[in-house]
């Protein structure tokens, strides 16, 4: 396709020009800075006749003599054409109109604006109009699909758009350009094309290269570049036909493609390299047009568009010797160098490749770096490879022709490559700061947390900083200048952290506003090395973060001390901070058709530095990017991703992530979306900017924050039993935080614990009733694995009311596998490290919280324990039958192990093991000489969870909880429950683990003070109670500060230390049946004293002096005796 290269002309005065020609194509038209748009007869007009359209014109389109131009004026005008008259104003902008294009018949102008806007404005009627909102920067361009369905945009907000018009809807997004904050600013204009006729392909220039997107499905099918093209392109313009596109770049290159070939057909040179902004073809197609950011006009003219020219390299020659001749004719005439350096004049001039046409061995080249109709390149026997014409004009130049070839300035020869039909990378999330807008704005958001907001102000008049506190009282508001152009930023209860970039000059700096601190100098400032850019940075409790351009994470203190390094395995997304707690997101691969690779890693910088998360992948919905990093305000990390769905970190499920809400589902519009501020888990709320039509919030006017409540997305969650379902797994998930805290050290809110525990369990039994009504007995079973001991007695007593003899049966043996199971668990937990690893916690936080973890109620405890006493104390001479055998396989061996190891302190705080969890009787080793109560003395040694001991735990305990075991009066049920069973066997079973499990709840829980030895020995006796009476001055004796309720709780777990046969025989005495009680209290002694080795004598002898010391003397000479 050789073509000639007018010389330019001046048309306009300097700044932005663009061309088109009217619909025959006798006349060209440009408009420019001037504000006038000139209609030129030809390139050798020198009078055009002109029409002022403003103070400066920015676009001008034209279709059917409408000539449509965006003015300075903030307007849309439309004028009559040729005449210029004035034709009344389309529509108006907030500010200046950037791009206006027809539809292809004419009855429809779109126009984008820098205030974000496109509006579609019918020709005929101006007040039908339509507006599509959804950029968040200034528009580029705009063009309207060929069928008039779609329409594309581009943006300075780095995407380019696909509006359905009829319904003011985005199809589709792609994040291809570069972000800026004005079109002045941007690298290129994006001037987007849609292929004529139908419509196929919508070409959209990504920097040095043309990407072609189809219609319909939206992918992307190809790729126009070419190796000579260094600079971005500005603007594309397709041919009439739709096969060839012609591009215009910054550098001032022209470059000509056949779409089908995705070959490269025409390369030309602006003649001063300035940078081409204005594209147009000639309706014939012979012809383009172009202008450049001077103002001038210029013209390719020849250009051959037929599909002759094009085919000519498939087809091989097939003259012979004789027709050389014939083969180079008019090369001369046809041959156009492109390149501006071989020729000084304004006009490109022929030029032979080589010297003297009769030379044998000099060969003509096409200019156009592709084989044209001439024939092979020849050697020296005169055969002809007609194979080698189809391989491209590279793959049959021999090195020695190659070699003699001197051509200077002659573009090189694209080879022909075989096209990449896989998935195509997808381009990398950059940088940046969780809760904060776009850095091209100049009014934006730097931060919002919950701690306050930090905005940034960039304009003509001021750049500064405003930091605002949403508590005063954490520190007044503060007003900044920003001199070093920080454009990151955090905010915390103790500092403002601040970054900016590198310059040429100066280094990347990190302040600090350390306003927290007690000195008179509350601020400091780091330079980071040479070449080393701040990307993200953080504030925690103590510590701040920077992540860098080199991969590293560098620690400081608040005080402005370096602390530890350390290197990050990709590019760093997102970096977040709580308390001791860091979060950082990086790129761990390169992602592949739209998604994007990101890794994560939580790191615990407390006293001992440890890696939680390391480098595990982050799930993201599907060809999404990650919108929001943080922490709850308790301290779970959770994130929000482009499509709005919120994920938290369940700690209960080896550090799984977990959806927890999705914000769409409350959008009203496809392009509206909510800006997270803050997440809370106590009382569970999702705080958030609804933002219309955009992803960010405008700084003015202030946002206002609203609540989103959350959903985990559980299956059929309209019908009752998916509601209950969703909301027992949502409170687990939500509560995890208290394993989190008190594992951590952590002071925690224990009747809020209670609470949300006691929610849980309520859910589980409205659920287990729900099963029974629908006769889903294994569901009830799978129900009551989840439950605590004490929801299982209710569960029982449901059951046999509602005859259902096998479901109670299953219950009852479950009542007892849990006792066994929490005992287990809990001499696990103290022989392994204390450590907070995902493993461990997989097992505690989920025995804990749901599978079978007795942290029961102590509220509900009263009456559970009422109902469980009613079904255990029917029968205990059967039970203590049946009872040795458990005996020797749970106890006996937990306690063999410990018989000689030091007792090992655990790191769950004095509160939970004193009484949130009365059945973990292991989570502390105790042995006959260091009783249950001692190890809750011995453990208070931390002064924080001192107050949680004292406060909480200790008004709990004098509540009256454990009743005195009597006979009651047997309901039906319950009879029903234990005396119809098919065996004895089966019986004894069931009445042995029953006993069991009420066995060890009144071991832990405290009973009533206020019930005196008169009111038992009214009642029959049970063996406990008779053992007691015997053994009361021993255990005061042994330790006279002792209550009423620790006595009987001492009394208790000695009572369950004697083996099966002593315990049998109390029993049997209290019934009167056998036994001498002298003999079994001699034995009991002698053991006791055999185990204690002496300590026993000891404390008596020194009862006395015990009984003179004061209160705090007694408590610890008491916890250093027993130590």
């Amino acid at each position: 396709m050789p073509c000639e290269r007018k010389p330019m002309r001046y048309g306009h005065s300097e700044g932005h020009t663009e061309v088109c020609f009217d619909d025959p194509g006798r006349f060209i038209v440009t408009c420019g800075n001037d504000g006038d748009v000139r209609i030129w007869e030809g390139l050798d007009d020198d009078d055009p006749k002109f029409i002022t359209v403003g103070e400066k014109a920015y676009s001008l389109a034209l279709k059917k003599n409408k000539l449509v131009t965006a003015s300075s004026n903030n307007t849309v005008q439309i004028h009559t054409f040729p005449d210029g008259d004035p034709d009344g104003i389309l529509t108006r902008f907030t500010t200046n109109a950037t791009h206006v294009a027809f539809n292809s018949n004419g009855t429809r102008v779109a126009a984008g604006s820098s205030d974000f806007m496109v509006k579609v404005v019918e020709v005929s009627d101006s007040s039908q109009q339509k507006t599509l909102r959804g950029h968040e920067a200034p528009v580029l361009s705009v063009t309207f699909d060929p069928i008039d369905d779609y329409l594309a945009s581009s943006s300075c907000d780095g995407s380019v758009v696909v509006w359905n018009i009829e319904d003011q809807t985005q199809v589709i997004s792609w994040p291809l350009l570069q972000k800026t904050n004005d079109v002045s600013n941007a690298k290129s204009l994006c001037r987007l094309a849609w292929q004529p006729g139908a419509g196929k392909f919508l070409a959209v220039p990504v920097d040095t290269k043309v990407q072609l997107y189809e219609r319909g499905s939206w992918d992307h099918v190809g790729t126009l570049s070419d190796d000579l093209l260094t600079q971005p392109i500005n603007v594309v313009a397709w041919s009439p036909c739709g096969r060839f596109l012609a591009s215009g770049s910054v550098g001032g290159s022209l470059t000509v493609w056949d779409v089908n070939s995705k070959l490269c057909v025409e390369r030309q040179k602006h003649e001063k390299g300035f940078t081409v902004c204005g594209l147009a073809w000639h309706p014939s197609g012979g012809q383009i047009a172009y202008t450049d950011t001077e103002g001038c006009l210029g013209l390719l003219d020849k250009l051959s568009t037929s599909t002759s020219d094009t085919n000519a390299t498939k087809a091989p020659a097939p003259n012979t010797a004789k027709d050389y001749d014939g083969l180079f004719d008019d090369d001369d005439d046809d041959d156009r160098d492109m390149d501006e350096g071989l020729s000084n004049t304004n006009s490109p001039v022929k030029k032979h490749v080589v010297g003297d046409d009769d030379d044998d061995d000099d060969f003509l080249m096409p200019a156009t770096g592709r084989v044209r109709n001439r024939g092979a390149i020849l050697d020296d026997e005169n055969s002809v490879d007609t194979g080698s014409l189809k391989l491209g004009q590279d793959q049959f130049v021999e090195d020695d022709v190659r070699g003699s070839i001197v051509a200077p300035g002659l573009a090189p020869l694209v080879p022909l490559r075989p096209a990449y039909e896989g998935p195509l990378p997808t381009p990398p999330q950059k940088a940046f700061q969780s809760g904060s807008t776009p850095a091209h704005l100049t009014h934006r958001f730097m931060m919002w947390n919950s701690v306050g907001i930090v905005r940034g102000y960039n304009d003509e008049q001021d750049n500064a900083i405003d930091v605002e506190f949403h508590d005063t009282a954490v520190h007044h508001a503060m007003h900044l200048t920003n001199s070093l152009s920080h454009n990151i930023a955090d905010l915390s209860q103790e500092a403002v952290l601040l970054a900016c970039p590198s310059t040429d000059e100066l280094a990347s700096k990190l302040q600090c506003l350390h306003f927290s601190s007690w000195d008179t100098n509350k601020e400091w400032m780091v330079d980071l090395p040479k070449g080393e850019d701040a990307k993200a940075l953080c504030l925690g409790q103590g510590w701040a973060a920077v992540a860098t351009s080199t991969l590293m994470i560098r620690l400081f203190s608040i005080g402005g001390l370096q602390r530890e390094i350390f290197s990050l395995p990709g590019p760093v997304v997102c970096m977040t901070g709580h308390g001791e707690q860091l979060l950082i997101v990086y790129h761990r691969a390169t992602g592949f058709d739209g998604e994007q690779a990101l890794g994560v890693q939580l790191l615990q910088l407390g006293r001992k530095k440890r890696k939680i998360i390391s480098g595990e992948a982050l799930p993201l919905s599907h060809r999404s990017y990650l919108s929001w990093l943080g922490f709850t305000a308790e301290g779970t990390p959770c994130y929000l991703d482009s499509d709005g769905v919120v994920r938290m970190l369940n700690r209960s499920l080896g550090n799984m992530w977990t959806p927890v809400c999705n914000t769409r589902e409350t959008c009203k519009s496809k392009s509206d979306h909510y800006w997270v501020v803050g997440v809370h888990e106590n009382p569970q709320q999702l705080r958030c900017i609804p933002c219309k039509g955009s992803r960010y919030p405008p700084t003015l006017p202030r946002p206002a924050v609203t609540i989103l409540p959350f959903r985990l997305p559980l299956c059929q969650t309209g019908t009752e039993k998916g509601q209950m379902e969703e909301q027992f797994w949502r409170s687990v998930l939500f509560h995890n935080y208290y394993s989190f805290l008190s594992s951590s050290g952590y002071e925690i809110d224990e009747d809020e614990q209670n609470k949300s525990q006691k929610e849980q369990q309520e859910l589980l039994m409205k659920m287990f009733a729900l099963s029974c009504k629908l006769e889903r007995e294994f569901r009830s079973v799978e129900l009551a694995e989840l439950m605590t001991q004490n929801v299982v007695t209710l569960a029982i007593r449901y059951a046999s009311r509602s005859r259902r003899m096998a479901l109670a049966q299953r219950l009852s043996e479950i009542a007892l596998e849990k006792a066994g199971e929490i005992q287990g668990e809990g001499q696990e937990e103290q022989e392994e490290e204390p450590e907070y690893s995902s493993i461990k916690k997989s097992s505690s936080y989920g025995q804990s919280e749901v599978a079978g973890g007795c942290y029961g109620n102590r509220h509900n405890q009263e009456e559970e324990e009422e109902q469980g006493e009613e079904l255990c104390e029917e029968d205990n001479e059967q039970e203590m039958e049946m009872e040795e055998p458990t005996e020797t396989r749970k106890r006996v061996n937990p306690f063999a192990k410990e018989a000689g190891s030091p007792v090992k302190l655990s790191l769950t705080p004095i509160g939970k093991v004193g009484r949130a969890n009365p059945f973990k009787v292991s989570e502390k080793p105790s042995s006959l000489s260091g009783p249950r109560v001692t190890n809750i003395l011995d453990n208070m040694t931390s002064s924080k969870k001192l107050n949680a001991l004292s406060g909480s735990a200790g008004k709990q305990n004098k509540s009256p909880v454990l009743k005195p075991l009597a006979p009651r009066p047997k309901g039906k049920s319950q009879s029903t429950l234990l005396q119809t069973s098919a065996t004895k066997t089966a019986k004894r079973k069931t009445q042995e683990r029953t006993e069991e499990a009420d066995d060890q709840k009144q071991a832990d829980d405290p009973p009533a003070p206020s019930h005196t030895d008169d009111t038992e020995n009214k009642r029959a006796k049970t063996g406990f109670q008779l053992w007691l009476e015997e053994n009361r001055k021993s255990i005061l004796a042994d330790q006279p500060d002792l209550e009423e309720t620790d006595v009987i709780k001492e009394a208790m777990g000695r009572f369950r230390t004697l083996s099966a046969e002593e315990r049998l025989s109390w029993t049997e005495r209290a019934k009167g049946q056998t036994g001498d009680a002298a003999d079994l209290k001699k034995r009991k002694r002698g053991k006791v004293e055999e185990n204690e080795n002496g300590q026993v004598e000891a404390v008596e002898n020194s009862t006395k002096k015990k009984k003179a010391l004061d209160p705090s003397s007694k408590l610890s000479a008491f916890a250093f005796n027993n130590n």
